[in-house]
Formats: C-alpha cells, structure tokens, sequence
C-alpha cells in the first residue's frame, strides 16, 4: 500500500476524532448546565450516563454491530484506575455547574493543559518549550483576574472545578497508555469505563442519600416533555462525548485532547454569555476570560507549531533507515 495513502488516511481519521470531540464537547457543557438546572441529582444522572453506554454497547456486541471484545478479568483490573479517575472528574464538573456559570466554568477547565504538562514533566515527557510554558501562565493569569471579577463567586464550585481539572489529567494520561500498551479500542475502553463505572456509582449515590430522591423526582419529572427530551438528550450525547473523547485521546494523544478542549472553549465561552443565563457581566471578568482565552490559542498554536517541527524529522529518520 502506498505510503502516502496510509499517512492521508491516518490524518483524515485524527482530524475526525478531534472534529468530532470538539462538537461533543462543546455540546455537552450547555446540555448539561440545562440538565442540572433541572435535575440537581449529578450522581444519579452519571448513572444513568454510564448505565445506557454499558447496555448500547452490550448489545450492540450481541448483534454484530461492534468487534469489541467481551469483559476480561486482567484488563478490566488494569483499567480500573481509568474508570475511578473520569467518573471522579465527571463528577465534579457537573457539581461545579450549579454554582459556576459556563464562562468560568470553560477558563477553568482550560488549565488542564497546564496539569497534563505537569504530569508529562514528572513522567519523563521532559521540559516543555518556553512559548507553551508561557501560554500556559498566560491561561492561569486569565482565571485568576476573570476570578477576581466574577460577581457570582462560588468557593464550592470553583473547588469542584478545579479537583475536575485534576482527576481529568490522570485520566488521559492513562488512556493514552492504555489504548498503546493494551492494544484496546476507543469502544473496548469506553465499555470497561462504564461497566466498571456502574458498582461505584451505585455506592456513592445509595451512600450520600441521593438515590431515594433523586428517583422520586425523576418519576415526578416524567410528565414533562421538555425535562425528558433534554434527559435523552443527555444520555445520548453523554455516550458521543466519552466515544469521541477516547478516540480523539487513543489516535491523537492527551494533550491533543486538551488542545481541542482548549479551542472549543472560545465558542463555549461565548455562547455562555447569552445562553442558559446565570453570568453577570463584569470588566475584569470579561477581561480575564479575554486573557485565558488568548492564552488557550497561544498554546494550541505552539503544540501546532511544534508537531510541524517534529514531523519532517520523522520522514528523514525514516528516509535514511530506507537508504
């Protein structure tokens, strides 16, 4: 097969994935904030998430429709770790939404770069490149000022926020090891994540007393057309964000991952404005995100710029093995 062909393909399928998780993404965050707006219950709702990816791809296995592979004692140990960290992070993002509205709810998530480099460093990745170190620090400069002038400050959420930003770094890191050492699909690891998801949020949700009333009003909610459009909604889209976001992650790499997060943010971040409500417009805020923002492009750009260096280094190494 032409090498040319293989490389067009592979590019094809990259840009795809990081298309197809930015769209997700973005969707996600404003599907979401509606949601638990309505429904306040986040464990309960993870659930739910977690419950009908596990059975869609079940059954899509005993129809034909996937070559996943069934449950494996030996890796479903291995990805535990994986499971425990997005579910975490799941978790306290949606917590974080009832009291931080989507603008800063973006800028903070945009400092997850800074964690994933952070991580790569200690990990031997080595020393990142002084334009990606400072739009890095331009990003965090830009939440503490938006911080500064966020009227509606909530001590909770931007805690809850910012534990997110952690627990979601330990977990691309990890499938970004997985899916090269295991040799899993996005689907196979989507499918581990949820089933695993399932004992351990059923405990959490029985363990703080959600469970009782967060049915209750689910079955109080059933009668509302536009409650249960949004929950499907919800469910649907919960299953493209994790389908994609481990695509994106197993073809790509963490931190394209990130980077995507980072630029699909700008459109978030402005439609967070004028969508869903809940943001009191400040200058130093506005000014803040305006910095995070800048700071999040500046990044994307350099990891651009880098990859393009690195690439023609690649065909020269593989030219001279050739010769």
């Amino acid at each position: 097969m032409d090498t040319s062909t293989v490389a067009d393909g592979s590019s094809f399928l990259s840009l795809f994935a990081a298309l197809s998780y930015g769209i997700a993404s973005m969707t996600m965050v404003f599907i979401n904030k509606a949601i638990i707006m309505q429904y306040a219950h986040s464990m309960t709702l993870l659930t739910l998430q977690q419950l009908a990816t596990t059975l869609l791809i079940h059954f899509g296995r005993q129809m034909g429709y996937t070559r996943a592979k069934g449950v494996d004692i030996t890796t479903a140990r291995r990805l535990l770790p994986i499971s425990l960290f997005y579910n975490a992070n799941v978790a306290f993002a949606l917590a974080s939404l009832k009291g931080v509205n989507i603008p800063m709810y973006i800028a903070i998530k945009r400092l997850t770069p800074l964690a994933v480099l952070i991580a790569g460093f200690f990990s031997g990745k080595g020393k990142p490149t002084t334009q990606v170190t400072l739009s890095v620090v331009l990003t965090a400069v830009g939440v503490i000022v938006a911080a500064i002038g966020d009227f509606s400050f909530d001590l909770p959420g931007y805690t809850m926020a910012l534990t997110s930003v952690f627990f979601q770094t330990m977990y691309l890191v990890l499938v970004e090891k997985s899916g090269a050492e295991e040799g899993l699909s996005s689907i196979e690891i989507m499918f581990y994540n949820s089933f695993l998801s399932l004992p351990f949020l059923l405990f959490l949700i029985i363990a703080t007393g959600e469970f009782p009333n967060s049915l209750a009003l689910l079955l109080a909610k059933s009668n509302s057309f536009s409650f249960l459009f949004i929950l499907l909604l919800s469910l649907v889209m919960g299953i493209a964000l994790n389908y994609t976001m481990f695509l994106c992650t197993i073809v790509n790499s963490a931190l394209t991952t990130t980077i995507v997060g980072v630029l699909k943010g700008v459109g978030s971040t402005t439609l967070g404005f004028v969508l869903l409500g809940g943001v009191q417009v400040h200058g130093l805020n506005v000014t803040g995100l305006v910095i995070n923002t800048a700071g999040g492009v500046w990044y994307s750009y350099a990891k651009y710029q880098q990859k393009k260096i690195k690439a023609p280094k690649v065909v020269m190494d593989l030219e001279a093995h050739r010769r």
